[in-house]
This record gives C-alpha cells, sequence and structure tokens, in this order.
C-alpha cells in the first residue's frame, strides 16, 4: 500500500489541501511511531501505524473547512467517518477504523447523542493499540500551525470542551504511552 498515491487520488497534489494533509500526516505518522519504538513490549505494528497514521485525515476534503483549502459540504467533524468511507470502498477496512476512531479521543454513541453531533449514531472510540497510538499523536498537531507541537496543557484545555471524559482518557495515554 502507498498511502501517498491514495490521497493523491483525491488531492491534486499540487493544492494547498495537499501539503496540509501530508505535512500534518508525517507529523503524525513520526510521533506515533516514535511513541511506538519507545514500547516494542506492545508489539505494535510500525508499518500500519505509518499507513494508518498518513491516512487518517484523507476525508477533510469532503468538509467545509477554508482556512485548510477543504470546500466540501460536510461539518469538519464528519471528516473521520467520511475518510473511513472511503477507505472501506479502496478496499482498507482496518485503516478505515482509524479514521473513524481518531476524532478527539474518540467518539461514543453517548457523546453523539449529548451534543447532538451530525454523525452517524456509532461508537468511534479507538480499540486496538494502533489506533490508540495514531489518536493520541493526532492530538500535538494541529493543520493550521503545523511547525509545532501543542503543549500538553493546551490539548487538555481543547479536549475539556468535549467533556471530562475526552481528557481522562487523553491523561490514561499519556500515562500508558508517555509514562508521565
Amino acid at each position: 500500500m502507498n498511502p501517498i498515491a491514495l490521497i493523491q487520488n483525491y488531492y491534486p497534489s499540487g493544492s494547498e489541501a495537499y501539503r496540509i494533509l501530508v505535512q500534518h500526516s508525517r507529523n503524525v505518522a513520526d510521533k506515533a511511531l516514535s511513541i511506538a519504538r519507545a514500547h516494542p513490549e506492545m508489539t505494535p505494528d510500525y508499518a500500519f501505524i505509518e499507513e494508518a497514521a498518513l491516512l487518517h485525515d484523507i476525508g477533510i476534503f469532503l468538509c467545509h473547512a477554508p482556512e485548510i483549502d477543504c470546500h466540501g459540504t460536510a461539518d469538519y467533524i464528519c471528516h473521520g467517518y467520511l475518510g473511513a468511507d472511503l477507505l472501506r470502498k479502496e478496499g482498507f477496512p482496518r485503516h478505515a477504523l482509524v479514521c473513524e476512531r481518531h476524532t478527539g479521543t474518540g467518539i461514543s454513541p453517548e457523546m453523539i447523542d449529548r451534543q447532538n453531533l451530525p454523525l452517524p449514531r456509532r461508537d468511534m472510540r479507538p480499540l486496538s493499540l494502533e489506533e490508540q497510538l495514531v489518536c493520541f499523536a493526532d492530538k500535538f498537531f494541529s493543520k493550521t500551525n503545523p511547525d509545532r507541537e501543542k503543549p500538553v496543557d493546551k490539548i487538555r484545555q481543547s479536549l475539556a470542551r468535549y467533556g471530562e471524559e475526552c481528557v481522562l482518557c487523553f491523561d490514561a495515554w499519556r500515562k500508558l504511552f508517555l509514562g508521565e
């Protein structure tokens, strides 16, 4: 599998959206792989982590986010499940799960109901080690300021808007993956 070739099926390689997506995804992949390499005892699938991290945001072009050159019609929060739908059609169901489950620290059916989110009502929380690693690594990078890793306190602040369970999940991952 060649994740960049797959991205090029949906993004013109000279576009700003392509540049932003690939830079962000590379940052996430490098962070996820660095954490994975620090934990060989967890037996992570390194190749899959890299591929899935590079593809986790493939659905952003379907969303309305002009600040990152995405001019679709869906709400941005939909990019995960929309990207998952694309990857399933492409024949990559395992990668699709990473797309679907990486938003926030994952989204439960209860969160969808409570926040009236425009998402299919299903459990979209990361389960596998690889899903959790990509989701965790993704929290450290924004698409609008890609050259700087976010500090932990800013990530926790951002996640708090979506509920205490998101912060607790992030903190559990910090302990598991970083020993913090």
